[in-house]
């Protein structure tokens, strides 16, 4: 989709999208030549660069916390500072994923809501069956790609969460004592980010073919 096209329906529906009422965003945006099918292609493709930006950031927080429990001197504050942040980055990246997915749920529903209505308009029973096997078919595939982007999403919560106990525990004891104690949650935390990578990876596969398929049609 054009980029221009896009920033003019923005505009045209911005304070529709202040309101909240999707129904009457997706009517302004058709307005200008952009249909709910062009909006779930680009909102499958933001959610898969949210996705690798998530992946960035959890990254960099094992990083940080590898290089932490291999700490032999130095002022611990900082390293403590280093790590909260890498939290809350990954914190609000997780957020955009979540966010992300919610808005791409939402566009598909509406699309396959709109397009089993308009079954029922067809006077030609040939282009009528075709149409439907089609509607099945993609709602096939989306149901793949969200169950993919869900399980992705739900194991970013263990990781959040074990990030989230790692920054407290140094918070409230900056020494020596406090960083071999969570020594013993990395490997766990180690395994739960590699999950979590290999679940983004085939999401954003998923994303990738899926966006491909509608492309194609």
């Amino acid at each position: 989709m054009k980029k221009h096209t896009l920033l003019n329906a923005s505009i045209l529906a911005f304070t529709l999208v202040l309101s909240g009422c999707q129904t009457a965003y997706y009517s302004a945006m058709e307005k200008v030549g952009v249909h709910k099918r062009d909006i779930l292609i680009d909102r499958v493709e933001e959610t898969k660069e949210a996705q690798q930006e998530s992946q960035e950031e959890f990254q960099s927080a094992l990083e940080r916390l590898t290089t932490l429990i291999n700490f032999d001197g130095g002022e611990l504050q900082d390293a403590y500072e280093q790590l909260n942040n890498d939290y809350e980055s990954s914190l609000k990246a997780a957020d955009d994923v979540t966010s992300n997915i919610n808005k791409v749920e939402d566009v598909a529903q509406a699309l396959f809501s709109e397009w089993s209505d308009e079954l029922e308009q067809y006077s030609n029973t040939t282009l009528k069956r075709e149409s439907g096997k089609k509607l099945t078919e993609t709602q096939r595939q989306f149901n793949k790609l969200l169950s993919s982007m869900r399980s992705a999403e739900s194991k970013m919560e263990p990781v959040l969460s074990s990030l989230k106990d790692n920054v407290l525990y140094l918070k409230h004891n900056l020494n020596a004592q406090a960083v071999t104690a969570i020594k013993g949650e990395f490997t766990s935390l180690k395994r739960d980010i590699q999950l979590l990578m290999n679940d983004m990876n085939k999401s954003i596969e998923d994303s990738n073919q899926f966006i491909e398929q509608m492309n194609k049609a």
